[in-house]
């Protein structure tokens, strides 16, 4: 999905739309201040804290990242021991992972593989790409507390087939490990697409494939974490969605397609980067973490 990333990136710097300020949800905005875990409620400042007790009840929260930013994993680990603190039992799904490699995972929260082993094994730099000292944080977090982590991803050869020939291009094979159904038709979901991509997304059967292949991404993601939560989750447990804050934001990615599926909802945090403090959106989440722009 690499040409895919690029594409979002190069469309939000030559065009004004803000995703952060989509007309989605409450037609309601608040300020974010820079650096400050926000309510996306009423605006005030939260913590960590905050989060784990919003989601008393929860099946599921979500936290959207922008990838390899400091602040943003340490939010991530600090949230996992929040709700650790408070009793819940907690699993960990990541993006970063594909679902072949969720031997390592289960080793390492196991206790049974060092760092340097681990990262060798599990195909890190192939996987994610990204330096692991970001991610050390929640890593760490989960192997303290002997968290399971759960590798959310779907192989991603099967995104770029799908951005190349659409959801057709996929064997049989590889439909029966995917939901019967890669539902298409959320219209608030492509507004989040379009304004990722700058509000100019392309048309045509190759804009529909990328679409598509977006989709798919998120689908197999809900996927992962409705069957491991059938199979192991009880009313004590919370599964974590660690993903970018494209498959969150507005509760129209991987959320989505959970409440979709089981009705149930979860507690959604947004984390950007901006060079101010911004007006955002209040249906973008449940809380917002908006840090300097450049800050790694």
């Amino acid at each position: 999905m690499s040409a895919l990333a690029a594409f979002i990136v190069f469309n939000q710097q030559t065009t004004p739309v803000d995703p952060m300020r989509l007309p989605i949800g409450p037609r309601m905005e608040i300020r974010a201040e820079l650096n400050q875990l926000t309510s996306a409620r009423d605006g005030k400042p939260s913590t960590a804290e905050d989060i784990a007790k919003a989601a008393d009840g929860q099946p599921y929260v979500f936290l959207g990242e922008n990838h390899a930013t400091k602040p943003h994993q340490q939010l991530q680990a600090d949230v996992i021991k929040a709700l650790v603190a408070r009793g819940r039992r907690v699993v960990i799904g990541l993006e970063m992972y594909t679902r072949p490699k969720q031997d390592w995972l289960d080793q390492w929260s196991g206790g049974g593989l060092g760092e340097e082993e681990f990262l060798e094994k599990s195909e890190w730099k192939t996987q994610w790409g990204f330096p692991f000292e970001f991610y050390r944080p929640v890593f760490l977090a989960a192997k303290e507390s002997k968290l399971p982590m759960v590798a959310l991803n779907v192989p991603r050869d099967w995104v770029r087939q799908v951005g190349r020939k659409g959801l057709a291009g996929l064997t049989t094979e590889q439909k029966l490990q995917l939901p019967k159904e890669i539902f298409l038709g959320n219209g608030a979901h492509k507004m989040v697409f379009n304004g990722l991509m700058g509000g100019h997304p392309m048309t045509g059967p190759q804009g529909d494939n990328i679409y598509s292949a977006q989709v798919l991404w998120d689908e197999g993601m809900a996927d992962t974490a409705i069957k491991w939560m059938e199979r192991f989750g009880d009313d004590k447990t919370v599964f974590v969605v660690i993903a970018g804050a494209g498959h969150i934001m507005y509760r129209q990615g991987i959320n989505y397609r959970i409440e979709r599926r089981t009705k149930k909802r979860g507690v959604t945090v947004v984390m950007s980067q901006a060079k101010e403090a911004s007006m955002v959106a209040r249906g973008i989440g449940d809380f917002v973490f908006i840090t300097s722009e450049g800050a790694k």
